[in-house]
């Protein structure tokens, strides 16, 4: 496999950084879901700690690399799941944590890294100039800006869960795409030590921006980002990370709305799981493309919960 920038003697050397309460979560077969998809399921279940997300197997890193330095303060953009696990990671360390989020995101999310003690600026906007205004604030205040997906912290701590799949026996890995740092982390494990798999990414075709880029092959923005599935909401690629996923990827598919609502309400129906959207996108794709996977077993990354109540009781009660 031609170089990405993850290395993975950095990911495997994570594994004894990052909490134990973010590593080796449940990855189990749900035969209850395999009538409805039509292919054998398996369940890699990220939501099972503190912040609900595998997006503290990142910040752990980032937290332990800058307490090791004597450095006490970052700022991140985030939708959500990051600046929760950016605030618990600070939070054990002594790490002043700036968060920077669209005033329209998830308030369960906002509310908690509120609750986790970090500092939250809000912006008239979306993901993007949350993005712009947290550099401000690095440059401004002299802290290390937290970039996801762009920093290797993030993706080679989301690569763990791919060391914790590669003993399994699949033939499809499903993973949400959004900025892409669980896609080429993951991705580029699989590649290195179980080749045969087949790495999909999947993302809202209201938010495409990371789907056309790989299939352009290069950086495509788009000027909107319309969808429920808020985690993946991005507009602008980073070249990097595109440059990244172009050799770990063996494809990018783009899902519907009502696929995601879907597959949130089959999650919900048939494996008891409560999701938010952006963890429901494996099953979008499956139900949106039956006979590809069809007699194939198919690993679908469960990658986060927080989600708002009367939102979510809406998407799943709606037939």
């Amino acid at each position: 496999m031609r170089h990405t920038r993850i290395d993975l003697s950095r990911v495997q050397a994570a594994r004894e950084v990052i909490a134990p309460v973010f590593l080796d979560t449940p990855l189990y077969r749900c035969e209850a879901l395999e009538p409805v998809l039509g292919c054998a399921v398996s369940v890699k279940l990220e939501t099972a700690n503190p912040v609900r997300s595998f997006k503290g197997r990142g910040t752990e890193l980032v937290a332990h690399g800058l307490a090791a330095a004597g450095e006490r303060a970052l700022v991140c953009a985030s939708a959500g799941n990051l600046g929760q696990a950016a605030a618990w990671s600070g939070l054990r360390r002594g790490i002043d944590v700036t968060v920077v989020a669209s005033r329209h995101a998830t308030v369960t999310k906002l509310d908690r890294i509120r609750a986790l003690g970090a500092r939250l600026e809000l912006v008239d906007g979306d993901h993007e100039l949350a993005r712009d205004r947290a550099a401000e604030i690095a440059s401004r205040d002299g802290i290390r800006l937290l970039e996801d997906s762009l920093d290797l912290e993030t993706c080679e701590g989301a690569a763990t869960i791919g060391l914790e799949l590669v003993d399994a026996s699949f033939d499809v890995v499903l993973i949400a795409l959004g900025g892409g740092a669980m896609a080429t982390g993951v991705g580029h494990v699989l590649k290195a030590l179980a080749p045969g798999v087949e790495v999909v990414c999947v993302q809202p075709a209201g938010a495409p921006a990371m789907t056309l880029s790989w299939r352009a092959r290069r950086v495509v923005t788009t000027d909107t980002a319309v969808t429920i599935a808020d985690g993946v909401a991005g507009r602008r690629p980073i070249p990097a990370v595109l440059a990244d996923l172009l050799l770990v990827a063996d494809d990018a598919v783009l899902v519907e709305e009502t696929s995601i609502i879907a597959g949130m309400r089959a999650l919900f129906d048939h494996a008891g799981l409560v999701v938010e959207p952006s963890a429901a996108l494996g099953v979008a794709a499956v139900l949106e493309d039956r006979d590809r996977f069809a007699g194939r077993h198919v690993v679908t990354v469960v990658c986060g919960s927080n989600v708002d109540a009367d939102a979510y009781r809406r998407w799943v009660s709606h037939r």
